[in-house]
């Protein structure tokens, strides 16, 4: 099975207060360490966003046509410019992503499903750490089309695979300066207040 892989990047990262995508994680870009994770199980891997900020990244890039949607967007996005069947889609602020949590995830796609996302401590699917089939882009592409840019709420008419994670750490994401000291407190590279 061929997975693609698609890195959602066009959010506006209003409460970091600059872009998210290009945090620097062990000297590289936090969109670059993500892509690396996906490199083990996808290919081709593409960076939705916008192609004047991610270009130097040496990755393929393509535009999300809809703007200030959300990451539904995004994923519709990937969904019409996928040639595969199956398409890894993750948020471009998830530093501890990595291969085998992704090969768990992609283990689980089958023809029983429209899409997989993984649920971890919280009990809440995490649908930008997701694993979704071109057959879903119909129904998102209506929600978008309706203003109904919640992606859990666009899934509901769709076969989802919760697949429960005990340790939810490879999707956790990073949303404000706080998380972002955390996570370089944890790497041992900011120091501990």
């Amino acid at each position: 099975m061929t997975v693609a892989g698609f890195i959602l990047a066009g959010g506006q990262s209003t409460r970091m207060g600059r872009d998210k995508a290009l945090l620097p994680v062990g000297g590289e870009p936090m969109a670059r360490r993500v892509a690396d994770a996906l490199t083990c199980v996808a290919e081709p891997v593409t960076l939705v966003g916008p192609k004047q900020v991610y270009g130097f990244l040496g990755l393929p890039v393509v535009e999300d046509r809809n703007l200030g949607c959300g990451p539904l967007s995004g994923i519709v996005e990937a969904l019409e410019t996928s040639t595969s069947e199956w398409n890894l889609i993750v948020a471009c602020d998830m530093p501890d992503l990595d291969a085998a949590f992704l090969r768990r995830l992609t283990a689980e796609a089958s023809q029983d499903w429209d899409a997989v996302l993984p649920v971890g401590a919280s009990g809440r699917p995490e649908p930008l750490c997701a694993l979704y089939h071109r057959r879903c882009l119909p129904v998102l592409s209506a929600s978008l089309a309706a203003c109904m840019y919640k992606v859990t709420a666009a899934l509901t008419s769709l076969r989802v695979r919760r697949l429960p994670v005990e340790d939810d750490r490879s999707f956790r994401n990073v949303n404000t300066p706080e998380d972002w000291q955390r996570i370089l407190q944890e790497r041992g590279l900011a120091p501990k207040p």
